[in-house]
């Protein structure tokens, strides 16, 4: 099939890797997004979010006349949906994003096109698409219900990326691409190759769907696991990393780190997609959410042990005199990704009950978020956070704080990453 233009629906963690990648092999794409700013920052050959080797790309792609952005929808020969799939109250996934995607794709439909849903999302969602396209454009047919004859092909493909390596990944990770029918598959497939190296395995939608939150509540099990242990160590006054690095020398363990809890919007909400499609099926899955979902209100407790410790060790003092330093506030290392993020829910916990200076250290953004607007909370560097604070919190095991180098004895740490203590 054609495939001179592709348009991107959602230029944020994946949109526009996705789009850089495909622009620089000298495929025509437009982005599209509703955020005019972010629109603006790229068609000046910049970029609105932290990952390694995309400003590159960017500015190459959009110089070279193969990449620009938009907030109006266009003609193209492939649609591409990249949009964020959020909650609804009870952890019921929200398809409000997707659905307002494919009605602004709708009006620009021509026979032969391709829409590809990328997006995170329950078993079914690429078959609703069909459905909600079908409403807008009764003068097409789609293959849900004109199978293999349809005039415009539908699939599923999910990205498997990891935020800090997302533009070596898009390229050297294997694909997972359902289609709704064979054909559907086979054009996606297409475009995959494109720009990526490893092998595209085509199933079906459903399957393909499936395989991506299995991929993450896989993980999410085994972070559980490993804070689970992390607890247990604690109590036994044990040393957690150096356990499971003993215990990953057998040649079938393969524990994984424990954290300050899950974030990011992957491991902590995907299995909540499964959750909610067979709650009765997945006590295993729910048990895993609730250990990591736990983790921070234990690391908040471990603080208030510790500001009572450090009471203890200097008489007269008063609690509005602590200084406490919260180092991270990402969901993950070395990105500026607060989304989900338990080591910013942990830092605003502490920023609003602690009565003393609360200071933030997260080096990839420049600004305070705004949710501490209501705390004393100030955002300052690394040097002068561990120049100033008397209790330090690790939450993010960011590069910037392997480097640092400091001398912690006889300093009060909490060190969720193992980073300091291990």
């Amino acid at each position: 099939m054609k495939l001179e233009k592709i348009s991107i629906f959602g230029l944020g963690y994946i949109g526009l890797p996705t789009a850089a990648a495909l622009a620089t092999q000298r495929t025509q794409v437009i982005g599209i997004d509703v955020n005019e700013s972010a629109v603006n920052t790229i068609n000046e050959g910049k970029i609105h979010i932290v990952e390694p080797e995309l400003d590159v790309a960017v500015q190459a792609a959009v110089s070279r006349g193969y990449l620009r952005a938009s907030t109006t929808p266009e003609l193209a020969d492939a649609f591409i949906i990249a949009v964020p799939t959020p909650f609804h109250d009870e952890h019921q996934p929200n398809l409000d994003y997707i659905e307002a995607a494919a009605s602004a794709i709708a009006p620009v439909l021509e026979k032969g096109n391709l829409v590809i849903l990328e997006s995170t999302s329950p078993v079914g969602t690429t078959s609703q698409i069909c459905e909600w396209l079908a409403t807008h454009r009764p003068d097409l047919s789609f293959p849900h219900n004109a199978g293999e004859d349809s005039d415009i092909r539908v699939a599923y493909c999910p990205e498997r990326v990891l935020p800090g390596k997302v533009m070596y990944e898009l390229a050297m990770n294997d694909r997972v691409i359902g289609g709704i029918t064979n054909s559907c598959s086979i054009a996606a497939q297409q475009l995959y190759k494109i720009f990526v190296q490893g092998d595209c395995v085509i199933t079906d939608a459903a399957t393909a769907e499936l395989c991506k939150l299995t991929e993450n509540a896989m993980r999410d099990v085994n972070i559980a696991f490993a804070n689970e242990l992390s607890l247990v160590c604690d109590k036994l006054d044990i040393s957690v990393w150096e356990l499971i690095k003993l215990a990953n020398l057998h040649p079938r363990i393969d524990i994984l780190q424990p954290g300050p809890g899950v974030g990011g919007h992957c491991i902590a909400v995907d299995p909540w997609f499964i959750i909610s499609q067979s709650p009765e099926l997945t006590p295993l899955m729910q048990a895993a959410r609730g250990v990591n979902d736990g983790k921070p209100k234990w690391i908040v407790q471990k603080f208030n042990d510790l500001t009572k410790k450090w009471l203890e060790d200097n008489p007269g003092a008063t609690s509005e005199q602590i200084k406490v330093a919260c180092f991270g506030l990402a969901f993950k290392a070395n990105i500026d990704d607060l989304r989900e993020s338990p080591a910013l829910n942990i830092a605003l916990e502490i920023a609003t009950c602690h009565p003393g200076q609360t200071f933030l250290v997260e080096p990839n953004i420049e600004e305070t978020p705004a949710i501490f607007q209501s705390t004393k909370a100030v955002l300052i560097n690394t040097a002068d956070a561990i120049r100033s604070a008397d209790i330090l919190v690790l939450l993010v095991d960011h590069d910037e704080f392997t480097e640092a180098q400091e001398n912690w004895k006889d300093r009060h740490i909490i060190d969720s990453r193992g980073l300091w203590t291990s």
